[in-house]
């Protein structure tokens, strides 16, 4: 064990050799002992407050679905049975471009970090992660997994976290360098909402926050974390493999689900060109990442089909295309996805 250098306030801990330790419903126990003698429990009752904000959040979010599918039940049902009648040689594309998917996923992981990962176990872990993400909201079920992955494969939880946020960063701008991409091939899709003076009155407000940060006592520790992600995007850059992997990977999977939102709309014969899909699904998941619903529940759900019956696609045939995206890529993959997450559990790799 070593000693917390002379006057320092930051905690100390032990690790052992093997596996980290972990505590109730296999979360990380928690090995920190603050200097100060403050209580640990102070850390596990933030966490609890956390959860319990992203629940509600979550709760209203799928109470507000749950009363527009009541309202559109119609709209639904056909487009259910126009998607039971779509084409299966291009739902089984979609269904090869959603299981593409995960390894894209597992090859932007991989890039996100120095060390070399377990190849098969990497995988396995972005296909239950990508389940566990639909139990949680936020991302927290996939960022939960891939933690714990991580961390079985010996990196320290900061390293972790900070892979973590490598990956999502490098997808968000993959997403944004794909939408300015095509936005020129599709000229007048993409179009900014009106801004009555209500909504822009309220966007100060919305930033007060962000610009009020480094007045708070959160404001060291999100530089700490902000300087630690930057050397860590540096590092990986240093070497050509991780950072054509890193972004490969993350372009890879943003085309790869477009891929399928494109294979469904052929499917159920949507007349809309695959560049304009693809530019609606990037659009569409960018707007949705915004709130925080299980795997973008609802949200994406809603933002696809505003998107599609925006360009004037009937009701009926935007409902089975969201339907169709949905079923391949989150109702048939969640229960093997479960499955696959309770072995990895059980053999001790998450």
């Amino acid at each position: 064990m070593t000693s917390p250098a002379e006057g320092s306030t930051t905690a100390t801990s032990a690790v052992p050799s093997g596996p980290p330790r972990v505590g109730a419903c296999g979360a990380p126990a928690a090995f920190v002992v603050r200097a100060d003698g403050a209580p640990a429990e102070r850390t596990g009752s933030a966490r609890r407050r956390r959860v319990r904000w992203h629940a509600g959040v979550c709760l209203a979010v799928l109470l507000g679905v749950l009363y527009l599918a009541r309202r559109h039940w119609a709209t639904l049902e056909s487009g259910a049975g126009r998607l039971a009648g779509a084409d299966p040689g291009w739902l089984l594309l979609g269904a090869t471009a959603a299981v593409g998917t995960w390894a894209a996923s597992a090859l932007a992981q991989q890039g996100a970090v120095v060390r070399r990962l377990p190849g098969p176990r990497l995988v396995a872990a972005q296909f239950a992660a990508s389940a566990a993400n639909h139990l949680l909201p936020a991302g927290l079920g996939a960022g939960a997994v891939n933690l714990r992955f991580l961390m079985r494969c010996g990196l320290p939880t900061a390293r972790s976290a900070s892979a973590l946020a490598v990956k999502a960063t490098a997808g968000a701008v993959a997403r944004l360098a794909l939408i300015a991409l095509l936005a020129p091939a599709c000229p007048g899709l993409l179009r900014l909402p009106h801004l009555t003076p209500a909504a822009l009155a309220v966007v100060p407000g919305a930033l007060l926050p962000l610009a009020t940060l480094p007045l708070t006592p959160w404001w060291p520790r999100c530089r700490r974390a902000l300087a630690g992600v930057l050397a860590d995007i540096r590092a990986l850059h240093a070497g050509p493999a991780r950072a054509v992997a890193l972004w490969g990977g993350s372009l890879a999977f943003a085309a790869l689900h477009s891929l399928v939102l494109v294979a469904v709309t052929r499917a159920v014969a949507v007349p809309l060109p695959p560049l304009q899909v693809a530019l609606l699904y990037l659009a569409a998941s960018s707007a949705a990442a915004l709130l925080p619903s299980p795997g973008g529940l609802g949200t994406l759900d809603a933002a696809l089909a505003y998107a599609l019956t925006a360009t004037g696609t009937p009701a009926a045939a935007a409902a089975s295309a969201v339907l169709g995206y949905r079923m391949l890529t989150v109702w048939l993959p969640l229960l093997p996805g479960l499955l696959v997450l309770g072995v990895l559990v059980r053999r001790k790799a998450v």
